[in-house]
């Protein structure tokens, strides 16, 4: 039981990662990026080639050098890559009707993850181990690795850097007015088109993060990979209430627990059916999410 607790806590913490970029975007602009979950995917493979092609030419893989280096350029790439994506397709049709948005999402993932078979091949590669792997804790029925700890440890401190900037610094308080009222902070001398890319790139950068995670947690990657877990994230995001950043993390943890505890069982088979049950289930009793607040919205 403790060991299922802990394994559910480390897949939850990358779903609160990968969550939270779903639920900053929802925001502020009021649509799902269905193309996040492939933004995660680049950042597993800039994980991949850092560690591999790079970083190994002046650290040794599993070194804490090597292991921050492949971290930070993962999530420079994949804020970059988010900042382009909301320049090239999200900007130009921000005065357009969301399921135009929302159509083009789906474009732009479909293309992310058919240019990854293109660049990457479709063959799934082995992740490296950056992290390396001791046991901290082993009893008959618990064992606790380092890599665990890591991914726990990494994503609190992100989640919690995130906290600090939403509710600390001036850039934050400018995202909490555009999430408010656009208009009304655009009024008051808010530069929205900084605010949004900003989302943008925090978000990717938090994907990114989870990427990498992710690859070390569950070593093999592909250019599909990201729609799994994204879709699950999104659930997460909608759990908890989206647009709601602690909510994300909270929904996150529920999804992985919830993932890990239905794996070790007979429904194992059924386990992503249940985490889609709950989207169904939390959408017809609880719309506004767990910690979400219920809006009125005019027709």
């Amino acid at each position: 039981m403790l060991q299922q607790l802990i394994n559910g806590i480390s897949l939850g913490a990358i779903y609160a990662l990968i969550a939270l970029g779903y639920t900053m975007i929802y925001g502020v602009l009021r649509f799902i990026n269905f193309a996040h979950g492939d933004v995660f995917m680049v950042g597993s493979y800039v994980g991949y080639y850092t560690a591999t092609q790079w970083v190994r030419q002046f650290f040794p893989i599993g070194s804490w050098e090597s292991t921050v280096l492949v971290f930070l350029i993962s999530m420079l790439a994949c804020a970059a890559l988010g900042a382009t994506i909301e320049f090239l397709a999200y900007r130009p049709l921000r005065a357009r009707p969301k399921l135009t948005v929302l159509i083009t999402a789906i474009g732009v993932s479909l293309f992310l993850e058919y240019t990854g078979q293109l660049v990457f091949t479709p063959n799934p590669r082995v992740f490296p181990p950056i992290i390396a792997n001791h046991p901290i804790i082993q009893t008959r029925s618990l064992t606790l690795d380092t890599v665990e700890v890591v991914v726990i440890g990494v994503s609190l401190v992100l989640m919690l850097l995130l906290r600090i900037i939403v509710m600390r610094t001036k850039i934050g308080t400018a995202m909490r007015a555009v999430s408010y009222n656009m208009q009304a902070a655009s009024l008051m001398g808010i530069n929205i088109s900084r605010v949004i890319t900003f989302t943008f790139l925090v978000g990717s950068a938090l994907a990114g993060a989870g990427g990498v995670l992710y690859g070390r947690e569950y070593p093999s990657i592909d250019p599909l990979m990201g729609i799994l877990p994204g879709l699950k994230a999104f659930v997460a995001a909608v759990l908890g209430g989206i647009g709601n950043i602690p909510g994300a993390a909270l929904g996150g943890l529920i999804i992985g627990l919830v993932e890990t505890f239905i794996g070790g069982t007979a429904l194992s088979t059924y386990r992503d059916a249940i985490a889609f049950g709950i989207l169904i289930a939390i959408l017809v009793f609880k719309p506004s999410g767990l910690l979400g607040k219920r809006e009125v919205e005019k027709v």
